[in-house]
């Protein structure tokens, strides 16, 4: 990362996921997260949806060429402090991403492996998965996954959140340097989510479940809050922490607003606040 000669810079985030036409998740939660954590947010969209509250209808893919363009663009030219990535939905995408990542020593790297949506739909090819661990996993700073998606990477259920911890080892050893594994769709009235670190014990994070109505880009903005807080240079446990707090902030904000007929989204930058509305 080269840096122009200004006397003042901001803190900048790359995110490389897909558009969501709906604006709760993907590349739209991404920027509106990094804005609301006072970075400037840069993309590189990899995939457009057709989306909203209810359901994915369409995706189109965009090609790995270009991908790559969007990157050397604002790399060569603005720079970033980390980088988030999200939904790639083929192996030639997942090849041009590992690419860009090396070509520009992209630091602080958080991958969401997204690999189903909120409401079930399939966002990534299964010959990307193989892909996606042999060359992102490396080099990562944080995997993110969710219980589901970890399920499909280690081929058997994690049924428990005593099952977590042996998961979250599991999947460090197919390649992670850390991983946080997200515990959101098991029962209880609290959420656990657990950080596991190369040569570390496992970290248990903990919150009240939040409302369900209102989720619609959680994991986009657990992920693109921990980026954004590791582009300020806080260290990764407390990175997760942070983002955690701003998360379960913005889901409260998001649950006062009914946005569309299905799963809603956060309210990112908590305004406008349910006083202010119509």
């Amino acid at each position: 990362m080269k840096d122009a000669q200004s006397p003042q810079q901001y803190v900048r985030v790359l995110t490389i996921a897909g558009s969501d036409s709906g604006g709760g998740a993907g590349i739209q939660a991404d920027l509106k997260t990094f804005a609301a954590l006072g970075c400037y947010g840069m993309s590189a969209i990899t995939a457009l949806t057709a989306q909203n509250t209810q359901g994915v209808t369409g995706i189109h893919g965009v090609p790995p060429e270009f991908i790559t363009a969007q990157i050397d663009a604002v790399v060569s030219d603005i720079g970033t402090h980390a980088v988030k990535i999200g939904m790639l939905h083929s192996e030639a995408v997942v090849h041009a991403v590992a690419q860009a990542i090396d070509r520009h020593a992209l630091p602080r790297v958080v991958l969401d492996p997204v690999m189903v949506s909120a409401t079930g739909a399939r966002l990534i090819e299964p010959a990307a998965v193989q892909a996606l661990v042999a060359e992102l996993f490396p080099r990562a700073a944080l995997v993110t996954p969710n219980l589901h998606e970890a399920e499909l990477l280690l081929g058997r259920p994690v049924a428990s959140a005593d099952d977590m911890p042996a998961a979250a080892q599991a999947l460090l050893q197919l390649g992670a340097r850390a991983v946080l594994l997200k515990g959101g769709h098991l029962p209880g009235e609290q959420v656990l989510d657990v950080l596991l670190a190369r040569g570390g014990e496992p970290h248990a994070i903990q919150a009240p479940r939040a409302d369900t109505r209102n989720l619609h880009g959680a994991g986009c903005t657990l992920s693109s809050a921990i980026a954004a807080f590791l582009a300020q240079e806080l260290p990764l446990p407390l990175a997760v922490e942070a983002a955690h707090s701003y998360v379960l902030d913005a889901i409260q904000e998001g649950a006062l607003v009914a946005t569309g007929h299905g799963v809603g989204p956060l309210n990112h930058g908590f305004s406008p606040r349910a006083t202010l509305l119509r």
